[in-house]
């Protein structure tokens, strides 16, 4: 199927698609396929949603020990093994969380949504 003609169909990122004919996947492995989903108001974030991006980034920098990185995009178990880690560590899990406040502010939002928001990881890091 063509881009088109996915569009006609209510697709979400977890819908199993296959590109060209081989193996099926979840859309949300596809990014050139993903906008579809946007375009038609699925659970993915909207492309013009850049802020949720920049928010989680920054908030991984400052605060990334309380987890709300991942509160924000909806992991509400990835935000609570955060903030069990960063109690475990006393707080030396911060570092992670810094390298991927970095790591989130410099990727593509296209990335971004893939690894950490349509991905089905519990608790997406890196």
């Amino acid at each position: 199927m063509s881009k088109e003609q996915l569009s006609a169909y209510p697709v979400t990122p977890q819908t199993m698609v296959s590109a060209d004919g081989g193996d099926w996947r979840p859309l949300y492995s596809y990014p050139e396929l993903m906008e579809v989903c946007n375009r038609n108001g699925s659970e993915g974030i909207a492309a013009s949603d850049d802020s949720k991006k920049t928010v989680c980034g920054v908030l991984a920098i400052l605060i990334g020990g309380l987890g709300l990185q991942y509160f924000l995009i909806g992991k509400t178990a990835a935000g609570i093994i955060n903030i069990v880690l960063s109690l475990c560590t006393c707080g030396l899990w911060g570092i992670v969380n810094l390298i991927q406040g970095i790591m989130i502010l410099c990727m593509s939002e296209s990335d971004w949504r893939r690894k950490f928001v349509d991905s089905e990881s519990t608790f997406p890091i890196f």
